[in-house]
């Protein structure tokens, strides 16, 4: 007999942790009978029912979120055809809701596990055991012999009690036991110490489990442990607000300094404005790079945080933001929600504007996912919140947003990605905002000027971007050219040491012979490239690059920068010692006069 759970993954550096949390909680004796099986959205609906076909399993069970449901729900009408004999089951949040509803359009389907599954899959897959295999030892410990015994199910007959939650550290490690933990290579490892939520976020499932349960910290250590041995790239941790119990996060945060692998990268959700001087103070010692912070702004709108469930002190999340930036050791992720209560376009303008000044490594525009049982949801014709029928049931409109404005925050949060979360403009952005009211316009507009190239149908390649960008500077302000050309210069090469000189890039060949003089010099009596004394001059050209700058770009001081030098100053950027937070080369002044 096997019980077979199945995932399938947004992408494939993604890993599912319900299934191998229930596999774990499973435990050893009922291990033998479960399979488990991992796709992504990107596999073809017949890849991955001609694989369940050849698996045969007796029992499927799907982990079903809103990324995967419309191919799960896709899958349901033809897994019956090919194995008629599979009892199929669901569980995860996209079920948990209306699971009545679900059960009556599509009958193939046996059974709902709603809320925390673990101890209801192990109840499950013991009363199979037991009616197929009678007479093994492992069948007497089923506690319930019929379905409709097995508290958190939803049967075609009605739902059976609710079960309580569990106690969080009664749930086994999931990854420890897992054989061929090498599968996880280049993947992220999702991990929790805690479950539920102290906010109330009229948006957010996790408001509706009111109650925190802490994992024991010993056992995180020792769990924490593990990835670090297995030096495991990176662990994101699940829980909704890590910091809610300050004793807890300091606790994590110390283990994970003190025994630092120099290689896993650990990703917190985290609320600013509880973060404590004392919390502030030890992640200023961090490496950089080992950890990276997320926090959910989603609106400035005081109107609408209020409507929402949510007490923001929007000015303290942006001084904690603003000194865990200056540190330079943390990655800074903030998070922006349109089509939310009581914000209209020009509100959103404004969030936009107000979040973009705390500076954020990446600064995601997500829009608003009425997700069934959310207190949203439930007034969401009160709102006039209209959203998709399907998964991800993302709003189209509001009383206060138009959908002809969501489309317009669509094509501006690919703006963002492309030229703000990308970190490959990190100087040219800071000139041409100036040219704009504000930040939100200066993406708004450059949204408007792809459009009317076509570039959202046929998307530049990412060497490109620079000359549209460009393009567009040049557009907005022509008599700046000398200055943008030098600020895509210094941001193209502080990424890549590219063989080819990009258009934009000025003539060098007036000062080829100073730059070789350089090379020539530190080969023979190095002063700028200690790291490179084995390598010959010629050789450590290639391998770093100098180029002439007018503009001191480097000081990024934006009253100096307008201030053009009369005579050439030289630039070499190292690109073995790079930043280890941003990825940038060294960036080193060399003065050089002209002959």
């Amino acid at each position: 007999m096997q019980f077979l759970l199945t995932a399938i993954n947004a992408k494939y550096i993604h890993s599912n942790p319900a299934i191998y949390s229930l596999w774990a909680y499973a435990g050893s004796e009922l291990q033998p009978f479960i399979g488990l099986a991992e796709y992504t959205i990107n596999h073809r609906p017949d890849e991955i029912l001609g694989d369940l076909y050849r698996r045969a399993p007796d029992v499927i069970g799907f982990s079903c979120y809103i990324w995967n449901y419309s191919l799960i729900c896709g899958l349901l009408r033809e897994i019956p055809k090919v194995l008629p004999e599979t009892d199929i089951w669901l569980g995860g949040p996209e079920v948990s809701f209306e699971s009545e509803k679900i059960l009556a359009e599509f009958p193939m389907v046996k059974g709902i596990m709603t809320g925390e599954g673990e101890e209801t899959f192990r109840d499950l897959l013991l009363c199979y055991i037991r009616r197929e295999n009678p007479g093994m030892e492992i069948a007497e410990k089923c506690k319930y012999p019929c379905l409709t015994e097995i508290p958190g199910l939803v049967l075609s007959e009605g739902a059976t009690p609710e079960r309580d939650l569990l106690d969080i550290n009664a749930l086994s490690f999931p990854y420890k036991a897992v054989s061929q933990f090498e599968k996880f290579d280049n993947r992220i490892i999702y991990y929790e110490t805690s479950r539920g939520c102290p906010f109330r976020c009229s948006y957010c499932l996790s408001s509706i489990d009111k109650r925190v349960r802490l994992r024991d910290l010993e056992q995180v250590k020792q769990e924490l442990q593990f990835f670090l041995d297995k030096k495991v790239p990176q662990v994101k941790l699940t829980d909704r607000t890590f910091n809610c119990n300050p004793a807890h996060a300091m606790e994590i945060w110390k283990y994970i300094k003190e025994n630092d692998n120099e290689i896993t990268n650990f990703h917190f959700e985290i609320a600013a404005d509880i973060m404590s001087r004392e919390e502030l103070c030890f992640l200023k010692q961090m490496r950089p790079g080992l950890i990276q912070l997320e926090i959910g702004v989603q609106s400035t709108n005081r109107l609408t945080l209020q409507e929402i469930n949510r007490h923001a002190d929007l000015v303290r999340i942006a001084r904690v933001t603003d000194h865990i930036r200056n540190c330079h050791n943390i990655h800074i992720h903030l998070d922006l929600i349109a089509g939310l209560p009581f914000e209209d376009f020009d509100s959103f303008e404004k969030s936009f504007d107000d979040v973009y000044a705390m500076n954020p490594h990446q600064l995601q525009l997500g829009f608003l996912k009425v997700l069934k049982g959310t207190a949203i949801w439930e007034r969401a014709d009160e709102y006039g919140i209209v959203y998709q029928s399907r998964p991800p049931y993302e709003v189209l409109s509001t009383k206060w947003i138009s959908y002809g404005e969501i489309l317009k925050l669509k094509q501006v949060e690919e703006m963002v990605e492309l030229y703000y979360n990308s970190n490959q403009f990190t100087h040219i952005l800071p000139v041409l905002v100036k040219i704009f009211k504000g930040p939100f316009e200066m993406f708004e507009k450059l949204a408007s000027f792809y459009e009317e190239k076509g570039y959202f149908t046929n998307s530049p390649a990412r060497s490109y971007r620079y000359q549209v960008l460009l393009d567009f500077a040049l557009h907005r302000a022509p008599e700046k050219e000398e200055l943008f050309r030098e600020l895509f210069t210094f941001d193209f090469y502080l990424r890549e040491n590219a063989k080819s000189r990009p258009c934009f890039g000025a003539d060098l060949s007036a000062y080829r012979e100073q730059i070789w003089e350089f090379y020539h010099k530190e080969e023979s009596s190095p002063e700028f490239l200690q790291d490179y004394k084995d390598y010959h001059a010629r050789q450590t050209m290639k391998m770093t690059h100098m180029d002439v700058f007018f503009y001191p770009i480097w000081e990024q001081d934006m009253d100096r920068l307008q201030q053009r030098r009369k005579d050439p100053v030289f630039v070499l950027f190292d690109y073995k010692e790079r930043d280890p937070l941003t990825g940038e080369a060294a960036v080193r002044v060399v003065i050089c006069n002209k002959k």
